[in-house]
């Protein structure tokens, strides 16, 4: 701010070389009041800059006063005996064309000569390329030197900044690794210069780069338009200041690098070792405490899901410490991988301490939950089996009143699947149980060398209470099975005995029917007629046996009822319709009977008259057996006309009118074929009776000879 400030008021620069090669001292004054403080303070700021070598080869100094008065001229150039008297060879005072007495300024800077110590012309503009070469002068002398005041000016303050921040930077990070390399090695000593630098060295570097590339710039040729351009001397010797200052910087600031690498690595391990001790403080201590008080398993599923609600409560919080412990366990990885020898021991040691503490809770708090969801499964189980045993027990209690046989066997069946349905859960209660026994039992002393057999044996007690209960009722439950299935198995049989009763008389009605309806031949002859009677004999005989069976189906109902103790229960009108129908069907059987008796009687007869050949015998049919055949057939077709007379008075016709009329029709014939026999025998005698005579005269008369 200095160099700002008063460089920037007096316009003062140090550009160019005489031709002793001093460097040339350019003071432009202005018609403004000038401040000599100022001015000394400048100029002094300015000669500090170039070399002392640069200082021996002294300075030639141009005030251009021009725009300025003779009396600040005077001022200025006596303030240069004070300032730099041994430093100043020349004073050449710019003077403006019209003014100032020549004759006065020269003689008093004559009379002066020897108490300034250096000597000083009075000289106009054009004129001053006689003492100073014009390559050296910049162009308001009329010379060729290229400077820009302001960029040299903004380039100083940059030199200026940056050597002030970096000097003080190196002294910074000087102390600072200083300091971090005695706390090194003094473990024991606390670290009191844990402080930060005052400017970023980051910042600092490249401002330096940038100034050392920018002053580097500089080129003695091959600028713009061709015009030389010679660099300053203070811009050739803050080059390797800088350069300087930057190697200096970057060799600290590599060390105040390492010694940050080493507080961040000590600070990252000290938080880590704070970190690992708040995890496993809290899961060794309050975390431990939870699972500790958490023992039962409930003695339902309310109280379960209760345990379980409560269990997930201290999963949420034990999973907040687990997020810390993954998170502690990257860091020590990363840390692990970086490599440091000296702190491999302690990071495993930490890792491994960590590692076995989490795993363990987080094994407690698995088994926990394992264990009461094997506890919710048994009670949700052992719910279900109970209500199913209540359901059986409902049944087995309500009245059976079922309305038949199939209404019985799906009650029954319903029943089985009932009880299979209670012995698989049960099953599946005892396989649960013994599960949940086994994790009990495998349950340890992990809780801090709690014992835990204390508390468990409530829980196994609890449980084989449970399996026993549910094994009783489901023992009750099978007994009164079994009473009640001999029940319903008896009360199947007396619907089926009275269904087969009832069937019973049903085939006898159909057997009746059909002796009525369909058994109406009477055969066309004697062999037929037997058969049919045989035939006969053996559907009375299935009669019978039916008759028989529904008999026994009766009195098999009968004893039924009474084991059962239906006693408002009978076989209804069954057995009085199975008596009527087989009295109607036993006078219907005997009455087919007696026609194919009379049928056979009949056709016996007639073919015996009809296969007799007189011409073969000399005997004929006696007369009475054509009387028989005649009885026999009249009779049978009275019979045919006759209907069947059933006990309670009703009547029933053999097959229908045709069917009678066709039969009568057959025994007709075979009467009027036995007639016409009788009738050709008849004649046959009558015809035989004189040769008769003859023969028994001839007899006598031999016999009489004789």
């Amino acid at each position: 701010m200095f160099a700002m400030k008063l460089i920037f008021f007096l316009l003062l620069y140090i550009g160019g070389k005489d031709r002793r090669s001093g460097l040339i001292l350019t003071i432009p004054l202005c018609s403004d009041q000038t401040n000599m403080d100022e001015l000394s303070v400048t100029l002094d700021y300015l000669l500090s800059i170039p070399s002392e070598k640069c200082k021996a080869r002294g300075f030639t100094v141009i005030v251009d006063g021009r725009k300025s008065q003779w009396n600040i001229v005077k001022t200025v150039v006596l303030m240069l005996q004070n300032v730099i008297p041994a430093e100043v060879s020349l004073v050449c005072v710019v003077k403006p064309d019209e003014f100032w007495d020549k004759k006065v300024t020269h003689f008093c800077f004559w009379k002066e000569k020897d108490r300034l110590g250096f000597e000083v012309i009075l000289v106009s503009a054009n004129k001053l390329a006689r003492y100073i070469e014009p390559c050296q002068l910049t162009d308001e002398f009329g010379g060729s030197l290229m400077y820009d005041h302001i960029d040299w000016l903004n380039k100083r303050l940059v030199f200026e900044k940056f050597t002030k921040e970096s000097t003080s930077l190196l002294d910074e990070l000087a102390l600072i690794n200083g300091n971090e390399k005695g706390n090194q090695t003094d473990k024991e000593r606390s670290i009191d210069y844990n402080f930060l630098p005052s400017f970023d060295p980051e910042t600092v570097l490249q401002t330096g780069h940038e100034l050392l590339s920018e002053l580097q710039q500089r080129r003695f040729n091959g600028s713009e338009g061709g015009v030389s351009w010679s660099p300053m001397d203070d811009e050739l010797l803050a080059q390797p200041q800088v350069m300087k200052l930057l190697d200096s910087l970057r060799e600290q600031y590599t060390r105040y690098q390492e010694v940050c690498r080493q507080r961040s690595k000590r600070t990252q391990l000290e938080e880590i070792q704070q970190k690992v001790m708040q995890v496993v403080n809290w899961l060794e201590g309050p975390g431990t405490e939870q699972l500790r008080t958490q023992w039962g398993i409930g003695d339902s599923i309310r109280a379960s899901q209760a345990l379980q609600q409560k269990h997930e409560e201290i999963e949420s919080q034990h999973s907040e410490w687990f997020a810390v412990y993954v998170e502690l366990n990257q860091q020590i990885a990363a840390l692990l991988n970086a490599g440091d020898e000296e702190d491999l021991v302690e990071l495993k040691s930490l890792q491994q301490q960590l590692s076995d503490v989490c795993y363990r809770q987080a094994s407690q708090l698995e088994f926990r939950q394992t264990l009461l969801q094997s506890a919710h499964e048994f009670h949700s189980i052992a719910q279900d089996l109970s209500q199913q045993l209540d359901g059986l027990l409902g049944m087995l209690c309500a009245d059976v009143a079922p309305a038949d046989g199939a209404a019985i066997q799906q009650t029954l069946k319903h029943l089985e699947e009932k009880l299979k349905s209670v012995d698989v859960a049960l099953q599946g209660l005892q396989e649960k149980g013994q599960v949940l026994l086994d994790q009990l039992s495998n349950q340890t002393s992990w809780a801090c060398g709690k014992e835990v057999n204390a508390e468990n044996k409530e829980n196994v007690d609890h449980i084989q209470g449970v399996m026993e209960d549910m094994q009783l009722r489901k023992q009750r439950c099978e007994d009164m099975v079994d009473v009640r299935r001999l029940k319903m198995l008896q009360m199947v049989q007396l619907f089926k005995c009275e269904e087969d009763a009832a069937q019973a008389v049903e085939w006898l009605n159909e057997l009746l029917d059909a002796l009525l309806k369909t058994h109406i031949r009477l055969g066309d002859d004697a062999q037929e007629s037997k058969v049919l009677l045989e035939k006969h004999r053996k559907f009375v005989d299935v009669a019978q046996s039916t008759y028989d069976y529904g008999r026994q189906l009766l009195q098999a109902t009968v004893v039924l009822c009474q084991s059962l103790r239906c006693t408002t229960r009978s076989s209804g009108d069954t057995l009085p319709r199975l008596n009527r129908v087989w009295k109607q069907f036993t006078v219907t059987s005997e009455e087919r009977v007696h026609r194919l008796e009379m049928a056979l009687t009949f056709h016996t007869a007639a073919e015996k008259i009809l296969k007799e050949c007189p011409e073969q015998t000399e005997e004929s049919v006696d007369l009475e057996v054509y009387e028989d055949v005649e009885t026999v057939g009249r009779s049978l077709l009275d019979r045919l006309t006759v209907p069947v007379i059933f006990p309670d008075g009703s009547e029933q016709f053999f097959g229908s009118p045709g069917d009678m009329a066709s039969s009568a029709e057959h025994i007709r014939d075979r009467m009027k074929l036995v007639d016409m026999k009788k009738q050709q025998q008849q004649q046959q005698e009558a015809a035989e009776q004189p040769d008769l005579e003859e023969k028994e005269e001839l007899a006598a008369c031999e016999s009489a000879w004789h």
